[in-house]
């Protein structure tokens, strides 16, 4: 990208920066251009919202919080120079603080919220997969690349589970709601078949062309249904609340992060303090004391 190589110019030969120091800053943030281009925007279109979205991301994969930091630094350097370029008017980056500090909460529906998103119904002849989609992805938590890379063997609807190959190819089994193994039949049965029109393939969701379902278009359906609810939403934010009302309802976190398909414990701990910080905003709200 263009404007990267204009970057890495720019911290050698004018900041003067160590070769190691400028390879890490266009290592960092080349993974920053892909995660905006599944958005569907360049990294001129970067808000602040974005970014704190990466940093879920970052989070969400076990990254460590040091390295996490170094990308924010990256960022914050890319966001200066872009302005100083007259590339933006405004600096994405100004104000958001440290990750160290506001790496420990990610954002979480209230269960309302999920309410009125799985009540929105689409008006597109996709609606039904699109819908479909969204209630897999708050029923299993599942990542938005695992979920695109579902294929139709994967599933044993009688049963009521999903194998998912995650991270490190390592396979987990998810228990899947029954409303949402009821909207999978129900797209494998009508809406499937006629995207397919005799094709084959071994993608369980698939575009009207018959192709694998991409991560990019589903993000644009999930942006549409999120608007139609009034919610601020991401697949970070479904795997994100999926974990939160999962704890809120007893779930053990050895159970959750086998679920979450987390290496470390410790990630699957994040979840215990946005449940605290929710128990802490209901009572504040509504003790008449407080």
């Amino acid at each position: 990208m263009k404007i990267l190589k204009e970057f890495s110019t720019y911290l050698a030969v004018e900041k003067g920066l160590a070769s190691n120091t400028v390879e890490s800053y266009s290592h960092d943030l080349s993974n920053l251009a892909a995660f905006m281009d599944d958005r569907g925007m360049d990294l001129t279109g970067i808000r602040k919202q974005d970014i704190v979205d990466y940093m879920d991301t970052l989070r969400d994969k076990g990254v460590a919080v040091s390295s996490v930091c170094r990308t924010m630094s990256s960022i914050r350097g890319l966001a200066r120079y872009m302005l100083e370029q007259g590339l933006i008017s405004e600096d994405p980056a100004e104000n958001l603080s440290s990750p160290r500090k506001w790496a420990s909460i990610p954002k979480a529906l209230s269960i309302e919220d999920v309410r009125g998103l799985l009540r929105v119904k689409g008006t597109n002849s996709l609606a039904l997969r699109d819908i479909c989609m969204v209630e897999l992805l708050y029923s299993s938590g599942l990542r938005v690349s695992e979920l695109v890379g579902l294929r139709v063997l994967d599933f044993n609807l009688e049963a009521g589970y999903v194998r998912v190959m995650g991270k490190g190819s390592k396979e987990r089994v998810i228990p899947v709601h029954q409303r949402a193994v009821e909207s999978i039949k129900h797209y494998l049965s009508g809406l499937r078949p006629r995207l397919m029109k005799n094709r084959v393939s071994d993608y369980i969701f698939v575009t009207a062309r018959g192709k694998p379902m991409t991560r990019q278009r589903f993000w644009q359906a999930l942006k549409e249904y999120g608007r139609a609810a009034g919610v601020e939403l991401s697949p970070h934010t479904l795997r994100h609340s999926f974990a939160t009302h999962m704890l809120e309802g007893g779930a053990d976190l050895r159970s959750l992060q086998k679920m979450l398909g987390h290496s470390d414990i410790s990630t699957t701990q994040i979840y215990t303090k946005v449940s605290v910080s929710r128990a802490k905003s209901v009572h504040a709200k509504h003790h008449p004391r407080a």
